[in-house]
């Protein structure tokens, strides 16, 4: 596994499909680190102050300043007060003497407002008796750039700021050609000053005069683009449309989104991780506009900018359909077309080059298993007549059939839906998703096709005949077998025997299912296992559990101890996805009372 701690900083988190916005400092509002996704580098290509962003060490990449009244004044001196708008838009207020600050830092997301960029707004409220000039500033430093699959790789060219047309700063590197740029702007005529360097700083100044009694407010624009004149083209569009009407925009379009149980607490987790999962589980490539399926775009995450096709089809992609069926079908195309010519061949990188083979017989059912879902809860079935889908389905049908046992109708494996190896060729998890993905391609695949797949019947016999194993005296289910004897009781917990159901293996209340769920323990420190306990005779514990999690700022992570609180791997957008479709699936389709 690749795990690295968690982030000691809760920052504030938020973001479009464009920008990943995922440093926010709590106390003094600076934003730390800025990233956009480069289909040509198959990596994300970060700005920041300095290589000690995650840890709030060295300048900030942007920082908000002011001056009342001639007298430098801090921010966050008294403390800022958070709160999240629609579940995604951070935004503070805090007080200064007399002078009430407003601040949101948002991603403009929505129809006309999807742009590769992001807005910095403040507003004033002067409730003294006298007249305030306020000079606010917004502050930076480019110290570091940098280009991350998993790990970190910083830019060997010099860092650069320059001052373009009409008052706009642009951040970018000295090599050509380069992989991105940004452009900075105020929202009317800013004062610039630029200090080079090899850490290039630069500051936009915006005078306001605010009477007693009355508000002023100011914006400050960022954009990005694969080169400095599309950044500032960008930039230019967003002075335009006014950042007032991009958050209308976007606060509209991210109230589409929200899903509701009825109960405030898991309202909030649900759309937390929903929204996480569907920024920084998807993103749009600089260089092409595409979108891209990746385990998570948060650089805290050890499994960084690629992804298994079990994890997005089957952890990320329910989440996002949830929410938004349009976005949901052409992932589900973009995934055929990416990694369609071998499902479940391993990790790939974002534009689908292999990264780490390995086998998984979750990876190639979960083509047809999301292809199903998808049909079912849309009625679109018209989806399986798009090229890349229907080669997907067959691809899926020929490397299954090579997998089949010669005299009995299992399927082997080589890896588990995690990557570790399998302790036996023959998974329970993996052949329970086979025979649900064999029911799909029975009903899919054209006549003479559909006639050679594998009864799933006949799979699901040969799960309760060969899994079945005695324990002391009592049947349960073993993780995985060789079938020449020997089994293993212990499992992967990213496939855990609670999911059995869900692909109408056995009942929830089959005895024998719970027997084996009962004998897993209690206290499962993977949040994948949580997600799956969901489905399992103690749902209820559970969700009252995950209402008291901490997790990583309130977001999925890997890894967590018994009190819910991610210590390894968090910031995790595809386990986000799981999550929130996990806690949906559990009070909407089985009836679990928050």
């Amino acid at each position: 596994m690749n795990s690295t701690p968690r982030s000691v900083i809760p920052w504030q988190v938020t973001g479009n499909h464009w920008l990943a916005l995922p440093c926010i400092h709590p106390a003094d509002g600076a934003l730390h680190a800025l990233g956009v996704l480069h289909r040509g580098a198959r990596a994300a290509v970060e700005f920041s102050g300095g290589p000690d962003f995650l840890a709030g060490g060295g300048p900030p990449l942007l920082r908000p300043s002011v001056r009342i009244n001639g007298v430098h004044r801090a921010l966050g001196e008294h403390g800022l007060a958070w709160e999240r708008a629609m579940s995604w838009l951070p935004t503070f207020t805090c007080a200064i003497d007399a002078l009430m600050v407003r601040g949101t830092l948002f991603a403009p997301y929505g129809r006309d407002a999807d742009i590769a960029g992001a807005v910095y707004a403040l507003s004033f409220e002067n409730r003294a008796g006298d007249e305030v000039t306020i000079d606010l500033a917004l502050e930076g430093v480019l110290g570091h750039r940098q280009l991350r699959v998993r790990t970190a790789r910083p830019a060997d060219d010099a860092h650069r700021i320059a001052v373009g047309d009409d008052g706009v700063v642009v951040l970018e590197g000295s090599a050509q050609p380069g992989l991105a740029a940004l452009a900075v702007a105020a929202d009317a005529e800013a004062r610039v000053e630029i200090v080079p360097g090899d850490s290039p700083r630069f500051s936009l100044h915006r005078e306001l005069r605010v009477a007693a009694g009355a508000r002023a407010s100011a914006a400050f624009y960022i954009a990005a683009g694969p080169e400095r004149d599309g950044a500032e083209a960008t930039v230019a569009v967003m002075r335009r449309r006014g950042w007032s009407e991009l958050l209308t925009i976007t606060r509209d379009a991210l109230m589409e989104l929200e899903q509701t149980v009825g109960h405030d607490g898991i309202d909030r987790l649900i759309n937390r991780n929903l929204l996480f999962a569907y920024f920084y589980g998807v993103g749009r490539a600089l260089d092409d506009a595409h979108f891209y399926l990746v385990r998570s775009r948060a650089p805290w995450n050890g499994r960084g900018i690629t992804t298994r096709d079990w994890d997005a089809l089957a952890w990320t992609l329910p989440a996002i359909q949830l929410a938004d069926s349009t976005l949901a079908r052409e992932l589900l195309v973009r995934a055929c077309e990416l990694h369609g010519y071998a499902p479940g061949n391993g990790v790939h990188y974002l534009d689908g080059t292999l990264f780490e083979p390995g086998f998984s017989l979750e990876g190639v059912a979960s083509f047809a298993i999301a292809t199903d879902r998808y049909i079912r809860e849309t009625g679109d079935d018209q989806i399986v007549d798009e090229p890349a889908v229907a080669d997907t389905l067959y691809a899926s049908w020929d490397d299954l059939s090579v997998r089949r046992d010669e005299h009995v109708p299992l399927y082997s494996t080589e890896v588990t839906p995690s990557g570790a190896p399998a302790a036996h060729p023959f998974t329970l998890h993996g052949n329970a998703a086979v025979a649900q993905a064999l029911d799909v391609l029975k009903r899919t695949l054209d006549e003479d096709s559909a006639r050679e797949v594998e009864d799933p019947e006949a799979v699901r016999a040969a799960v309760r005949r060969h899994f079945s194993i005695e324990d002391d005296g009592k049947v349960l289910f073993a993780s995985s077998i060789d079938l020449a004897g020997n089994s293993s009781v212990a499992g992967d917990p990213e496939s855990s025997p609670y999911w059995l159901p869900l692909y109408d293996a056995v009942e929830r209340f089959d005895s024998v299912y719970r027997r084996t769920v009962r004998g897993l323990g209690a206290e499962p420190h993977a949040l994948a296992e949580q997600c799956a306990r969901l489905l399992g005779p103690d749902a209820p514990a559970v969700l009252q559990w995950l209402r008291r999690a901490p997790l990583d700022n309130g977001v999925a992570g890997e890894i967590v101890d018994s009190e819910g609180r991610v210590v390894a791997n968090g910031g995790d957008a595809a386990l986000a996805g799981l999550l929130a479709w996990s806690t949906w699936y559990a009070i909407h389709a089985l009836g679990v009372r928050p």
